[in-house]
């Protein structure tokens, strides 16, 4: 990132849920680091996958942040208000040929490897039938350097393949929804967890396509419970309890690895976050992929 550039960060929830432990861990990270670089932290809630959304999940989101004195920058963005930008970069896509329709179930691809085998790519389909649009990737290399990963370099086509645009019910695919959100809310730094670090190639080749800026990533490791597995929704990972606001901002440090001394426990949120804000080192954090909480309790 330039250093002219002002600093534009943000933090991303679906709301189907409360945010959990590995949720705040994430929210604190890059909250921190726009705080100290002096940026903006903008919070976006990324609500486009309707089937999935949980009534009143957004608000409880909001709620929790506000109780652990994590404030956004500015008015809250929502994906489900943008429907009209992404369908504008649909057709930039279209324009340059870069999309095709894909009719294939679930249960044609269930026998096929990770990678799409490109059977629409190959063998055109009508648009008059039910069909998702991928894109067209491209058989070259991509190389980025994250500022915690170090320099990350992949194959478009041979280990992602020609992945979703657009899904077949309608509803615009991450990739894409992801890209087209942070131009619009000029995000130039992305702190964000190990998991979405394939992500990555994916958005940058958007980005090029688009003809959009790329922003500098970051990608911490993420938390894991007994059995290694990342604490989510899906593992059943339990809702933060914002009465227990600053044991557990504590907890979040030390998993953090920011050393916070002991008597930083039990102080106030927003002696807590003072510390943490002047304190913040993300060097500090380990390029591993995971960390566990239980070893902290």
């Amino acid at each position: 990132m330039p250093n002219s550039a002002p600093y534009v960060g943000r933090f991303a929830p679906s709301p189907t849920g409360p945010l959990h432990l590995g949720s705040l861990y994430t929210a604190l990270a890059s909250y921190l680091d726009a705080r100290q670089h002096k940026g903006l932290w903008l919070l976006r809630i990324d609500d486009l996958d309707t089937p999935r959304n949980m009534p009143g999940a957004s608000d409880a989101i909001l709620n929790c942040l506000q109780s652990f004195g994590l404030y956004w920058d500015g008015e809250v963005d929502y994906q489900s208000h943008h429907l009209e930008q992404y369908e504008q970069a649909i057709s930039e896509l279209q324009k340059q040929q870069a999309l095709y329709p894909c009719t294939c179930s679930r249960s044609l691809l269930a026998n096929s490897p990770l990678i799409y085998p490109g059977y629409c790519r190959t063998n055109p389909q009508s648009t008059d039938a039910p069909h998702a649009l991928r894109v067209k990737t491209a058989d070259i290399s991509t190389r980025f350097v994250d500022d915690l990963q170090g320099e990350i370099s992949q194959n478009l086509a041979s280990e992602h393949g020609d992945f979703i645009v657009k899904r077949k019910d309608g509803i615009i695919a991450y990739q894409l929804a992801c890209v087209v959100d942070d131009q619009q809310q000029k995000v130039n730094r992305v702190v964000r967890g190990y998991d979405l670090l394939d992500s990555t190639p994916k958005q940058q080749y958007l980005q090029y396509l688009l003809g959009y800026p790329v922003p500098q990533y970051m990608h911490i490791p993420l938390i894991v419970d007994q059995e290694g597995h990342k604490l989510s929704k899906q593992t059943r990972a339990e809702a933060i309890n914002p009465n227990q606001a600053a044991p557990t901002l504590f907890l979040l440090l030390t998993l953090l690895q920011q050393n916070p001394p002991p008597d930083l426990r039990l102080a106030a949120i927003d002696s807590i976050l003072e510390w943490a804000i002047e304190h913040w080192q993300a060097r500090c954090l380990t390029s591993t992929q995971a960390v566990s909480a239980l070893q902290h309790h």
